[in-house]
Parts: C-alpha cells; structure tokens; sequence
C-alpha cells in the first residue's frame, strides 16, 4: 500500500504542512528540504497522482531581468521576443507571467529576494545574459525551481536555456573564409559576457578548420551598442591600424555600427569589407547593405525555458538539464 503524506511526515520528522509544500512545489519550504521529501517520496511508494497542483493552479512565473552594466539588456527587442514566448506558454499553462527588472547597481538583493519569497512566486526563469556566477547562487537557494535563459554556469546545478553560440558563431565565420578566401577579423564586445566568449570559441574553431592561423587574426575592441562601436570603430580607422579583409562581429550592433565608421570612411561594403553579426536584430535588415547574421529563435527560446519551468513546477525532479537551441545563417548583402 503506498505511503501516504502523513505517514511521510512521521518518517522524516517534518510537519504534514512542510511536506505537503514540498510535494505540491510550493512556495515555504527551502530546496535541501523540497528535494529530500521528494526522494523519500519515491523510495517509499508515495502515489503522486494524489498531487492537487495540476487541478489547482495557482501563483506567478516571475521573469527576473537582472542587469549589471545594462550594456547588453538595454537592447529591449531580444528580450522582449523572449518574455513573449514565455507568456505564450505560461498562459497555457493557466499561470500569470510578471516580469522583473533588478539592477545591481541600484537595488538590494536580499531584501530583493526576501520579498520574492512572500509573493506568489511558484517558479522563476532568470535572465542570466548579464549575471555572474555568484549573483545566480542566491536565487537557487529559493524555495521554488528557476531556469536560467541564455546564460550557462558549469558550476552550478540547474535547468538552462541557451543559444548555441559556438555553433552560430562557427556557421558565420566558415562562411566568411568560404566566399572571402581571406584571414576574418573578430569585431569583440568591450563587455565581456559568456556567450560572446562561446562565439570566440566558435570563431576560431572555424579559423582552424579551414587551416588558418588564429594568431594572424585581427581584434578590434568596440562598444556593444551601434553608437558605441561606431565611435570606436572611427578611432580605429583614424589611428591607421589594420583592417581585416572580413568580420565576424560578437553581435548585430557591433556590426552595425562598424559598417556605418567603414562607410563614413569611404570603405565600401561588402566589396572592400565584409562584415556578419549575431543576433538579427530589425536594424540590420534595413541597414545599407542589410546585414548577413545569424538567428537564434528568442521567441522560441522562451517558450522552451517556460514549458521546462512548468514541467518542473507539476512533476519536481531531481535531475537538471541544459538545452541548446541552435542558430541558422542568414544570407543578406554584407558579403
């Protein structure tokens, strides 16, 4: 006969309240204790249809935008397309989506992450596109499951959504060597983030697979912001240093504003220069010439990082996983 919660409670020497928080994935118990009345849960025969969470839904996915320098966030469109996705399967799910913006700079963590825990949080997916490892620690230790979208930490044990950027930034790349013949150039955010170090990786993999040398190949350090890199980019060309014959930028706005510096210094694109970016942003498709990139499904990646929360949420599980949705190449004129 299978054990029932009460009888569970007794084993573990918790309260019949603690262990029904844990098993219904509720807000008030911490995660070691969440985790351990699972286990005992499935080692002792618990019957989890008896769950009521599938019949009664309640509370909130909270979609938290934690921004430390803004360099990259600011970009609304990107996360905007994602926090769409999330809100298409959050509401299937008959859940509310609240989204929230924290600044590091600005606001207190701790009492940010106390007043999470009076809400009606039930689960969260956390923006890790600006965050370090120690900023995402304090948000596992909440009593409700997070997946964290577009950023991957190894130490760390939790449920991803991410690009794949190496393999964007591969695809880019090989396609500049195969129609330029020539060594490309790397146009590098000033702002170091982890998935522009991803792309780095696939960029050279791709410089050595088409047996070049990745020491013969140019850098260029420019603002990731279209003004940011364009001023930069003009302070390169006036200073006389090197160009490369072609770039793979670490994303569209760094491309963008580079072919604008070129084009105000007379280069012509792609016939003097040619230039692809990551991300695909709206301006590059009505910049002159439109700009050759790479996708990634926002939209999509969303939806992803929400269905795996909700999953979490119903059916809690003690293993994690790390999802990469992959990139494809878009043609256009910048080569």
């Amino acid at each position: 006969m299978p054990i029932t919660a009460k009888e569970l409670a007794k084993k573990l020497k918790l309260s019949q309240t603690a262990v029904s928080m844990a098993l219904n994935n509720k807000p008030g118990v911490s995660t070691e204790t969440r985790r351990m009345v699972v286990e005992a849960a499935e080692k002792y025969g618990y019957d989890f249809t008896r769950l009521s969470l599938k019949k009664n839904k309640v509370g909130s996915i909270y979609a938290v935008s934690y921004r430390s320098h803004n360099a990259i966030m600011s970009y609304s469109p990107i996360f905007d397309a994602m926090v769409e996705g999330m809100e298409s399967m959050v509401q299937k799910g008959n859940y509310k989506l609240k989204v929230i913006t924290f600044y590091e700079k600005r606001d207190n963590l701790e009492h940010y992450l106390e007043d999470l825990r009076t809400t009606d949080c039930v689960g969260i997916i956390l923006f890790g596109t600006e965050m370090r490892e120690e900023m995402v620690r304090p948000f596992l230790k909440l009593p409700f499951p997070v997946v964290i979208l577009d950023a991957y930490f190894e130490n760390l044990n939790c449920n991803y959504v991410v690009p794949n950027n190496r393999q964007g930034a591969y695809l880019a790349t090989d396609y500049l060597i195969s129609r330029r013949m020539k060594q490309p150039g790397y146009l590098q955010s000033a702002y170091p983030l982890r998935n522009f170090s991803e792309r780095l990786e696939g960029f050279y993999h791709a410089v050595h697979a088409n047996g070049m040398s990745r020491s013969r190949c140019i850098i260029h350090q420019l603002s990731p912001s279209i003004d940011g890199a364009m001023a930069d980019m003009l302070a390169v060309i006036d200073r006389g240093d090197a160009l490369a014959d072609c770039y793979f930028a670490d994303n569209d706005l760094i491309a963008i504003g580079t072919i604008k510096a070129l084009r105000l210094r007379g280069y012509k694109i792609p016939e003097q220069i040619a230039v692809v970016g990551f991300d695909n942003v709206s301006e590059g498709r009505i910049i002159d010439p439109a700009l050759t990139t790479i996708s990634v499904p926002r939209h999509y990646m969303g939806q992803v990082a929400a269905r795996e929360l909700l999953s979490q949420i119903e059916e809690p599980r003690q293993h994690t996983c790390k999802i990469e949705v992959s990139a494809n190449l878009v043609k256009r004129f910048s080569v």
